[in-house]
Parts: structure tokens; C-alpha cells; sequence
């Protein structure tokens, strides 16, 4: 049987890989693994291509008597949160979050507003496959689709619950939002003005090009946000990517603090607000060793899981914590739900600033300082994945301990890297961090050579 679930939904290059014709089929397979009668929230990022694939993902679920709900254009995380609240059986969403432009995905919601999960990713592709999917009768084809307008209000008074609003309010703080010319330009700046924050935006238009940067926020795509965050001195920056579900943090010295540092803060700051749940947090192998080195000392539990939101959040969901979050600035607060949300993570860091009475930058301050590089290879379908693994145990594993959870991860005594195949693009992903700056850059370039060697 064929795969078409990634590391977080179906991706593909719109129009070539992700057709109309696919995106039908694809919406039968998912209208009949929910069932006839079932009520479906669906809609969009800002992507090139969305529009025509959501309508052709309703035709497929309508054809398979599912009753859809149209909302249009928002962030991953305002619909996940509308299923949830609002009471819906699942959801769709046409997004392909941080991918380069050129590309769009399909994401399928639980009734709990989490992706489903791996075992029904793969009940989706048996209909698909096997072309077991269900049709109805000419005669039930009654209903439209019906408009959903609810999903940005319901989702931002759900986030400012969670936060004092008075506090922050106080503070009157400069903000920076880059919401690279997507969803994120709808919610955050609502949020940021209920918390009576001074706006400033960059990348703020919906343009459906990505014209300004590329959706996945990183070191390189946001040097201009850091320099702009500079120049207005603002008090914190916030970058999303395409979808919104992340947020990547920079602070009020303009410099660009990655997701598993501002991960580690938060989770902190959960464990402070939400006391009565499990002092534990789920985090990626592609997480820094510093994550367990700081709240080790507020005796929190950290977790390794396998990169990947989908199987993070299930296991929060399931097991139970304070915390769950990725090096590349998805964090989920269960107390508001157990999936990314760029907008939430935005407003608990406002909050615990105005909490703890401490700025952005001696926040960061307080983490273990370490050097982090992110680069990648691009791979063939011919690249023996298995073979660069063992090849980078064989030079690296004798200096620490080895993870094998999700590609090759060594732990060395003040150093890690990691080096796995990604789950939504062809390309190899290495992470190196060291807490001496020369040593990460040697590493990096050296781990590239290698990889590059094999591919």
C-alpha cells in the first residue's frame, strides 16, 4: 500500500503533485473514514493553489455524505480550537504550514482538534488505496456547504483566558509581529492589541507568493525582522510560519531565540500557572540538551519523542503534562489545547514577562548558552538513508550516548547533533549545538561533508 501521510499531513507541489483530481479522491477517503452525517469544519492558509484545493476536497466529502462547514482563512491552530469548542466532528485544513511556497498540504483534525492519528492516517489510506470509499445517493446530496464565521473570535477570547489581561495590559509593550505575509497577520495582531500592546508588523499583507520571506521561519529568513526589531527597540518580536502554529521569538537585543529556548521558558511558566498537572514535558530529539539541564531545576520531567507535532501532541494528549514543544517554535499549553499555536505561545510569553517583571532578554538570559547551527542536504529517491545513519554513529557515537528514536542523535559531554531524513521535503536535516561556537560551525560543516558524500 502506498503512503501519502507525512511527518504532519499530506504536502505535495500544487497543481503537479497536489491535483484537484487527488484532492477529491483524497476527500472521499477522508469524508468516508469520518461517515455519513458527520459535521466537518474546513478551510485554509493563504497558499497559491488553497482555494482550488479545499473546493475540490468538499466535493469529495460531500460526495461521501459528509455535512461541511466553510471558514476560510485562518491559522492551523483557530481551527483546531474551533472543532474542538465548537463541537465538530473532525476538520480539514488546506495548508502546507512551513513548506516552501510552491507547495500545499491536506491535514486532517479529530473531534479534539489534534491531526488524527498515525494508526487513522493509515485507515485513510487503506480507503484510498483499496477504493473503499463511500458514495451517496443522488437524493442526500442536499446539503451545501455552510459558512462557519465564528473560528477568529471564538480562538482569541480562548487565548486571552489563559493570560492576565490586566497585567500585561499594564506593561503597555512594543511589539513586533512578522507574520510572513499569511494567516498569522488575522489573529496575533488581534491578540496583541486586546493586551494593549503598541503594534508594529512586518510582513503583515496576505499575499499568497510569500513575496517578503520564505514561510518557515529561521536564522537566515528572518535577518530583517531582527534588524527592523532593532531599529523600533520593541520590547519582543514574534515570526510565524505559513500556517501560523509556530512562533519564533526575538527578543529586545534583535536576537532571534529558537524554539526549544523559548519551548524551555514556557514550559517553565506552565508549570507555574497550571501546578496541578503533570510536572512533565514532550519534546523532539531535534531539541537542545539545555531543555533538560533548566528544568531540571524546577523538577520537571522531560521526555524525547520522535520530531513531529502529531506524535507529540498525542502523547501530551494521552499521558498528560504541562508542556509540549519542537526546536522550530511549535509549543502546545493543554490547558488551552495539546497542538502548536504561534498566537497562545505569544500571549504566555507577554504574560510571563509582565508576571515574573522581567524583559525579553534577561528571560533568555537565564538558559544555558549554547551555539546552534541548522543546515540540510537534498536527497534522491536513490540516497540510502540507513547508510548515512550508520556512517554518522560510527564517526560520533564512541563520544556520548546515541537516540535512535527518530533518525541518529548523539549526546556528547558539550555537544549534540542530530541528523535525520525529513518527514515533509526531500532532504536531510542536520542540527548541530555546542556550547563553544567553534566547535558547532566545525561539526556542521563536517557532518554536511558526510552526508553530502552519501547522498
Amino acid at each position: 500500500m502506498g503512503k501519502l501521510f507525512g511527518t504532519d499531513g499530506i504536502r505535495g507541489v500544487t497543481n503537479s503533485e497536489l491535483t484537484p483530481d487527488f484532492a477529491v479522491k483524497i476527500g472521499k477517503a477522508i469524508g468516508t473514514y469520518f461517515g455519513r452525517g458527520s459535521r466537518i469544519l474546513i478551510g485554509r492558509d493563504v497558499r497559491a493553489g488553497g482555494d482550488m484545493i479545499m473546493r475540490s476536497v468538499e466535493s469529495g466529502l460531500l460526495s461521501s455524505g459528509v455535512i461541511v462547514y466553510e471558514a476560510g482563512m485562518a491559522p492551523t491552530p483557530a481551527f483546531q480550537y474551533a472543532v474542538k469548542t465548537l463541537g465538530y466532528d473532525g476538520g480539514v485544513i488546506i495548508t502546507a504550514s512551513h513548506n516552501p511556497p510552491e507547495y500545499n498540504g491536506i491535514k486532517v483534525l479529530s473531534p479534539h482538534g489534534i491531526e488524527i492519528s498515525r494508526d487513522d492516517e493509515d485507515k485513510i489510506e487503506e480507503i484510498y488505496f483499496n477504493n473503499r470509499i463511500n458514495t451517496v445517493e443522488w437524493s442526500s446530496l442536499v446539503n451545501d456547504v455552510k459558512k462557519e464565521e465564528r473560528v477568529i473570535d471564538v480562538y482569541v477570547k480562548g487565548i486571552l483566558s489563559h493570560v492576565d489581561v490586566n497585567k500585561i495590559k499594564s506593561k503597555r509593550y512594543k511589539v513586533l509581529i512578522d507574520a510572513a505575509n499569511s494567516v498569522g497577520a488575522i489573529t496575533t495582531p488581534l491578540v496583541a492589541r486586546e493586551l494593549g500592546c503598541k503594534i508594529y508588523t512586518i510582513n503583515g499583507n496576505l499575499d499568497p507568493l510569500f513575496p517578503a520571506r520564505l514561510p518557515e521561519p529561521t536564522f537566515e529568513s528572518l535577518t530583517e525582522t531582527s534588524k527592523v526589531a532593532r531599529e523600533l527597540n520593541v520590547d519582543i518580536a514574534v515570526a510565524h510560519d505559513g500556517d501560523a502554529d509556530r512562533a519564533i521569538f526575538i527578543d529586545s537585543m534583535g536576537r532571534v531565540q529558537w524554539g526549544d529556548r523559548s519551548g524551555t521558558l514556557l514550559s517553565y511558566w506552565a508549570s507555574i500557572k497550571a501546578p496541578n498537572l503533570p510536572k512533565r514535558v514532550f519534546t523532539a530529539v531535534s531539541s537542545s540538551s539545555l531543555v533538560e539541564e533548566y528544568l531540571s531545576k524546577f523538577g520537571i520531567e522531560v521526555r524525547w519523542t520522535k520530531v513531529g507535532s502529531v506524535d507529540i501532541a498525542h502523547t501530551l494528549f494521552r499521558e498528560g503534562g504541562i508542556a509540549g514543544f519542537e526546536e522550530n517554535g511549535g509549543f502546545m499549553y493543554p490547558p488551552h489545547q495539546a497542538v502548536r499555536d504561534g498566537a497562545m505561545s505569544f500571549a504566555l510569553m507577554l504574560d510571563m514577562m509582565a508576571s515574573e517583571n522581567e524583559g525579553s532578554t534577561s528571560l533568555f538570559d537565564r538558559l544555558p548558552k549554547y551555539y546552534l547551527i541548522k543546515t540540510k542536504v537534498k536527497i534522491t529517491e536513490k540516497t540510502n538513508i540507513g547508510r548515512i545513519y550508520e556512517e554518522i554513529i560510527n564517526k560520533y557515537g564512541k563520544y556520548g550516548s546515541v537516540i535512535t528514536i527518530d533518525g541518529v542523535k548523539v549526546i556528547g559531554k558539550d555537544f549534540w547533533v542530530l541528523v535525520r531524513k525529513s518527514g515533509t521535503e526531500p532532504i536531510i536535516r542536520i542540527l548541530v549545538e555546542a556550547k563553544d561556537e567553534n566547535t558547532s560551525k566545525e561539526l556542521a560543516n563536517e557532518i554536511e561533508r558526510i552526508v553530502g558524500g552519501l547522498v
